[in-house]
C-alpha cells in the first residue's frame, strides 16, 4: 500500500475496547489493542494516502448474536427482543441508542472509511456505539 501511495486498513474493534466490561476483562483487553496496533500503523503511512482507522461497535445484532439471543429466549420462554432490550438495559445502561445496532449501521461506517471520501480520516477511532462510552471525545 505504501509503495502504490494508496490503500485503507480497518480494524473492527469494540466500544469494550473503551468501556472494558467487568465480565469480559480478556475481550476488553484485545479490543484495546487493536487500537494501539491501529494507531501506531497509522504513524507509519504519515504524508501518503494509506489510512489506518479502527471501527468500536456497540451491541450489534448479528447472525451470531441473534443465535445466541434466540437460544437463550427459548431456554428462558421470553422473546429475543425481551432478551436483546434487557441486555442493553442491565450491560450497557449508559446506551443513548437504547438498542443493538443493525449490522448495516456498523457496515456504513466501514463503507465510509473505506472510500477515498475518507483522506482525511486517519489514526481514528470510529465510534458506532450507540452513545454507550459515556465522553465526549
Amino acid at each position: 500500500m505504501l509503495k502504490r501511495n494508496w490503500g485503507r486498513i480497518i480494524l473492527i474493534s469494540s466500544e469494550s475496547a473503551l468501556n472494558i466490561p467487568v465480565a469480559m476483562i480478556h475481550y476488553g483487553m484485545t479490543k484495546t489493542a487493536q487500537l494501539a496496533i491501529s494507531r501506531g500503523l497509522a504513524k507509519l503511512t504519515r504524508g501518503t494516502a494509506v489510512t489506518v482507522n479502527s471501527v468500536l461497535p456497540g451491541p450489534t445484532m448479528t447472525a451470531g448474536t441473534e443465535v445466541m439471543l434466540k437460544a437463550a429466549a427459548k431456554r428462558s420462554s421470553r422473546s429475543l427482543e425481551q432478551l436483546a432490550a434487557d441486555f442493553v438495559k442491565q450491560q450497557r445502561p449508559d446506551s443513548l441508542l437504547q438498542r443493538f445496532a443493525d449490522t448495516d449501521e456498523v457496515a456504513n461506517m466501514v463503507v465510509y472509511v473505506a472510500s477515498k471520501e475518507a483522506s482525511a480520516t486517519n489514526g481514528a477511532a470510529l465510534r458506532v456505539e450507540g452513545g454507550i462510552v459515556n465522553t465526549i471525545g
